[in-house]
């Protein structure tokens, strides 16, 4: 039918259904959930943090450096010296690994901060919130 449409049949022949590009889907979603009724569910909550994660890289801590807490958001400027004694949480844990991968959100402007720890030194990257994705990096089907 286009690029953005394609009618799927049954083997009589009969539609069925119709599958929609991602932006097609965009452009059309609202008005197909109004006219058909349909109330979208809200955000569920959150995960709890995984801190049975980070204790498990702290058990097997071996780097030349102690266990950093102190966390820094380059986008809002918020910063904690130790996000595990915050009561509100500054930052919320969100993935920590035996690898020394260990990331948090931002609780003021919900921008990830990726601590790497490597043998020899700390990283740090700040990427910013986005509401929508990053249509370069949608997965695409070749027909």
């Amino acid at each position: 039918m286009s690029d953005h449409i394609n009618e799927l049949f049954d083997k009589d022949g009969k539609l069925i259904g119709a599958l929609l590009s991602a932006e097609a889907w965009t452009a059309v979603k609202k008005q197909v959930l109004d006219s058909l009724g349909i109330v979208e569910k809200h955000a569920e909550p959150e995960k709890p943090e995984p801190l049975s994660d980070w204790e498990t890289l702290k058990d097997y801590w071996d780097f030349d450096y102690p266990v950093d807490t102190d966390i820094a958001c380059e986008h809002c400027g918020n910063s904690t010296q130790d996000w595990a004694k915050d009561n509100p949480r500054r930052f919320r844990l969100t993935s920590a690994n035996l690898a020394g991968l260990v990331a948090f959100k931002c609780m003021k402007c919900q921008s990830k901060v990726v601590k790497k720890h490597f043998k020899d030194e700390l990283t740090t990257e700040c990427t910013p919130y986005r509401d929508s994705k990053i249509t370069s990096k949608e997965g695409r089907y070749d027909r």
